[in-house]
């Protein structure tokens, strides 16, 4: 068990860089649906430049982020076992899973945005670039209070949150109607 804690490290460090990926991602998509919309020669530069930069994100460090994530994280739990008798770890392990669901889902959007195939608008990616956001809280409130009265709380926060950020997309949207370099 001297090593615990450098697993532990490890897996929180490629927790991190995978949200940071999955932060990331949408808004790239963000960016190349409405490059995609532009007029030659601007459609084409931005794109090529947009596709490459989503292409390294994904590849080399979202990716490998998630997978060694997981390994850790599955590591962890070879370490410690009683852990999944705790009810909270179920609940966190069902977010793992709509992590591992929204990641798969991106992959899709990612792959469709590689070759050109553009079915969502970039109103849309911008909602789904919130997803992890709700995944991340879920997650952080159900390791750090860890009791099941608790986390009802902070799931209870999440939807405020979720609220919150609808309301703020509303807001931004109608300043982005009266203003579209805003």
């Amino acid at each position: 068990m001297e090593y615990y804690n450098y697993i532990k490290s490890l897996h929180l460090i490629f927790v991190i860089t995978w949200f940071a990926g999955l932060f990331y991602i949408p808004r790239l998509f963000v960016y190349q649906i409405e490059a995609f919309h532009k007029p030659s020669p601007d459609k084409e530069i931005l794109g090529n430049q947009l596709k490459l930069m989503a292409k390294r994100l994904w590849n080399i460090i979202t990716w490998p982020s998630a997978i060694l994530a997981t390994v850790f994280a599955i590591w962890l739990l070879v370490l410690m076992p009683s852990w999944l008798q705790q009810p909270w770890m179920h609940v966190k392990l069902g977010f793992v899973v709509l992590l591992i669901i929204y990641h798969l889902k991106t992959h899709l959007f990612y792959k469709q945005l590689q070759r050109d195939d553009v079915r969502k608008t970039s109103n849309f990616m911008r909602l789904w670039n919130e997803g992890a956001t709700f995944i991340l809280f879920a997650v952080v409130f159900l390791v750090i209070l860890k009791s099941a009265f608790n986390w009802i709380f902070g799931v209870i926060g999440i939807f405020v949150l979720g609220l919150l950020i609808m309301l703020g997309f509303k807001i931004y949207k109608n300043i982005r109607s009266k203003n579209p370099n805003a």
